[in-house]
C-alpha cells in the first residue's frame, strides 16, 4: 500500500515507482522496450507460462514449464510495521520507514526436475532519464543514481555487471529455493540486506495471512464472490496508506487507443474516484478503509477554505495541489502511443459532479460506519453553499473533456444530488444548514434538467443541453434515484444508450466524432459504463439482462480478474491499468444484482 509493480506472464517486472505511487519510474519498460528498465527472472527453456494469485491474497506466482522442469517465481510486497507495531496497511503511519524499507519479493521455487533459471535486473531511474552506477555490496548489488536515489538487490547466486545492470543464472531443482530482495533504501536503511530462502518462505506465509485475514473482515457472500473479493483486494492495494488517499490506477499514459495521444497519469487521487470507492468498501463490510479516506478527506475540506473553490477535483497522494502536467519525449510511449505524460493538468478543471459522489458517499459513510465530526459538516456545508450558488456554471464534466466547458447534465445531476443528500444528512442529525438555499437550489436544478437536458426529436436526455448527443453517464439519473426507473423519459433515454452507444454488451461513454473533446482520436468502450447499465437493468427490473450482461463482462477481465479503464474492439485492454474505477463498479454492480436476484427469488 505504497507502490505497485506489474508482472508480466513472462515473469518480467515491466513496471515499478519507488518509494511510492507517485514516484518516478525505476521499471518503465511498459513504456519503452529500450529505455524503460525491467527485472525478469525466468526459465531458460519455458514454453508453458501461467499465472494466479494465491487465493483471497495479493501475492502472485508465475509458473514455468520446461519440457523435463518446472519453476515458479512468487511476488509480494511484504506488509510493513509502524513504529508502534502496527502494520502499516492500517493507515497510521506517518510517512517514514521506521526501519522497515519498502521492498518487493520475488522467491523462486524449483519444482520439478533441473531448471535453469536466467535473472536479468536493469533499472532506469526517473523514467530512464537520470543516469545511475551499479556498486557490488555483501549483500548483492545497490544501484546509485546520479541524483542520490539508491536501489538495492539481494542475490545469494554468481552474477555479472552489464550495462547498468545484473545478470545471473543459476539451476534449482526441486524444493530448492532462493529469495530476491529488491529495496529502496533510505537514511533509515543504509545498508541492504540478505534474505536466506527460509526468511522468504517466512515472509511468503506472513503476507499471505495478513491478506487472508483482510479479506475474512469483509461480509460479500453473494454472487461472484470470486471476482467482488479480487475487485476489493485491487482497491485496498490503490489505497497509499500513510495518508488513506486512494489512487485512480499506479500506472501513466497507457493509450485509451493505441497509437493514440489520449495518455493520461493516473497516480493520484481524484474525490469522485475515492468517494465511489468507499461505497463500494462499505457495502462489502470494510469499514475501516472509509474511515481512513474520510479522514483524508476531513484535512482537504479544512485546505479548502483557503481557496476559491472548495475542493480540487484531485490531489497528490499526500494532500498536493499541484499536480503539473508534463511530456517524457524520450519514451517511445507503449507500442508507440505517445506522448507519455507525467503530472495531470485537470486538477484546475472545474468538475461539478464530484460534489455529489461526494455528498453521497459521505451520506452513506454517516448512516452506516460513524457519525461525521461537527467540523467536517461545517465544511461540508460552506461545500454545499458554494454548490448552490455556483451550479448554473458550465464546467468540464465527469470525462474531464480539453475542448472547453460545457452545461453537462450529468453535472448538473450530480449538483442536484449533493444538495439532495446534504438536505437528508442535515435533518436525519438535526444539523445547522442553509436548508432554504439548499431546497431551492436542489428543485430548481432537476426543473431545468427536465427541460433544457431533454431532447425531444431524440426523446432522450442528451450529454449536454442543446446536444443531441448521448451519454454513458445519464445512467446515472436512474443510479442515483433521481427518477423513477420505469418512467417514460428514462426508459427511451436507456433505450437510445443501448443503440448508440453499445457494441456487444460493451459500452462507449460517448462518440468523441459526435461530441469532440479537444483531443484527437477514437477510444474503446468504457468497462465501468457497461457496469452502470448493468446497474440500470436492476433497477428497472431488467434482472435477466443485467445478470446476463454483467456475467458476459466478466469475460474480459484479465486471467488474473484485474480490469483496465477500456475494454478495445478485440477484447484487449485500454487505458491505464488495474483501473479503481472499473473495479469499484463492478463491486457495486454485483452487490445491487444480487440483491434483486435474491429478492426476486
Amino acid at each position: 500500500m505504497h507502490s505497485a509493480a506489474l508482472v508480466g506472464r513472462d515473469g518480467a517486472i515491466d513496471w515499478l515507482c519507488l518509494p511510492a505511487f507517485d514516484s518516478p519510474a525505476v521499471f518503465s519498460a511498459i513504456l519503452d522496450d529500450d529505455k524503460g528498465g525491467f527485472f525478469s527472472i525466468a526459465s531458460v527453456d519455458a514454453h508453458d507460462l501461467r499465472q494466479i494469485y494465491f487465493p483471497e491474497t495479493n501475492v502472485l506466482t508465475t509458473r514455468f514449464g520446461g519440457n523435463d522442469s518446472v519453476a515458479q517465481i512468487t511476488d509480494f510486497m511484504p506488509i510493513g510495521k509502524n513504529g508502534d507495531g502496527t502494520d502499516y496497511a492500517d493507515g497510521h503511519s506517518n510517512g517514514s520507514s521506521h526501519g522497515n524499507e519498502r521492498r518487493l519479493i520475488r522467491y523462486v521455487q524449483g519444482v520439478m526436475g533441473q531448471t535453469v533459471i536466467r535473472l536479468e535486473c536493469r533499472p532506469r531511474f526517473n523514467f530512464g532519464a537520470t543516469a545511475h552506477t551499479v556498486e557490488m555490496t555483501n549483500a548483492g548489488v545497490t544501484f546509485r543514481a546520479e541524483t542520490g536515489e539508491r536501489l538495492s538487490l539481494s542475490l545469494l547466486c554468481d552474477f555479472s555487471i552489464r550495462e547498468g545492470g545484473v545478470v545471473a543464472e543459476f539451476t534449482l531443482g526441486p524444493k530448492e529455493a532462493m529469495t530476491f530482495s529488491l529495496e529502496w533504501l533510505t537514511e533509515d536503511s543504509l545498508k541492504p540486506k540478505i534474505l536466506s530462502a527460509a526468511q522468504g518462505d517466512d515472509l511468503f506465509h506472513e503476507t499471505v495471512t495478513f491478506w487472508r485475514e483482510w479479506v475474512a473482515r469483509g461480509t460479500y457472500d453473494g454472487r461472484w464472490r470470486e471476482d467482488v473479493i479480487r475487485s476489493l483486494l485491487t482497491l485496498k492495494l490503490l489505497t497509499y496508506s500513510p495518508t488513506g488517499a486512494i489512487i485512480a490506477a499506479p500506472t501513466t499514459s497507457l493509450p485509451e487507443v493505441i497509437g493514440g495521444s489520449r495518455n493520461w497519469d493516473y497516480r493520484y487521487c481524484w474525490i469522485r474516484d475515492s468517494a465511489l470507492t468507499l461505497q463500494a468498501f462499505m457495502r462489502t463490510g470494510y469499514i475501516e478503509e472509509a474511515r481512513l479516506f474520510m479522514r483524508w478527506l476531513g484535512e482537504r475540506c479544512r485546505e479548502s477554505s483557503e481557496t476559491d473553490h472548495p475542493l480540487q477535483i484531485m490531489y497528490g497522494i499526500r494532500g498536493e495541489r499541484e499536480l503539473h502536467e508534463l511530456q517524457l519525449d524520450h519514451l517511445d510511449g507503449y507500442r508507440e502511443s505517445r506522448p507519455v505524460r507525467i503530472g495531470n493538468a485537470a486538477y484546475g478543471q472545474l468538475q461539478l459532479d464530484m460534489y455529489g459522489e461526494l455528498m453521497e458517499a459521505v451520506y452513506v459513510y454517516n448512516r452506516h460506519a460513524y457519525p461525521i465530526s461537527f467540523d467536517l459538516w461545517r465544511s461540508l456545508s460552506n461545500i454545499l453553499d458554494w454548490v448552490a450558488e455556483n451550479w448554473k456554471a458550465p464546467d468540464e464534466g465527469i470525462w474531464e473533456v480539453r475542448g472547453g466547458p460545457r452545461h453537462f447534465v450529468h453535472s448538473k445531476l450530480m449538483a442536484w444530488n449533493a444538495l439532495a443528500k446534504g438536505l437528508k444528512l442535515a435533518d436525519e442529525r438535526s444539523l445547522p444548514a442553509s436548508r432554504e438555499l439548499w431546497l431551492n437550489a436542489r428543485d430548481e436544478i432537476l426543473l431545468e434538467i427536465m427541460d433544457k437536458g431533454w431532447n425531444h426529436e431524440l426523446q432522450s436526455f442528451v450529454q449536454s443541453y442543446g446536444s443531441d448527443v448521448l451519454d454513458a453517464s445519464l445512467l446515472q439519473l436512474l443510479n442515483i434515484g433521481a427518477l423513477s426507473p420505469r418512467g417514460p423519459r428514462m426508459m427511451t433515454t436507456v433505450s437510445q444508450i443501448e443503440q448508440r452507444l453499445s457494441r456487444d454488451s460493451l459500452v462507449y461513454r460517448y462518440d468523441p466524432a459526435a461530441s469532440p473533446d479537444g483531443l484527437d482520436g477514437a477510444e474503446g468502450t468504457f468497462t465501468m459504463c457497461t457496469f452502470w447499465l448493468v446497474e440500470a437493468y436492476t433497477r428497472m427490473g431488467r434482472l435477466d439482462d443485467a445478470r446476463f450482461l454483467f456475467e458476459r463482462m466478466l469475460g474480459y477481465a484479465s486471467p488474473l480478474g484485474l480490469y483496465a479503464e477500456e475494454t478495445g474492439p478485440t477484447g484487449d485492454l485500454l487505458g491505464n491499468f488495474p483501473q479503481a474505477f472499473t473495479h469499484l463498479s463492478l463491486i457495486n454492480a454485483a452487490f445491487i444484482l444480487n440483491r434483486a436476484l435474491d429478492r426476486g427469488r
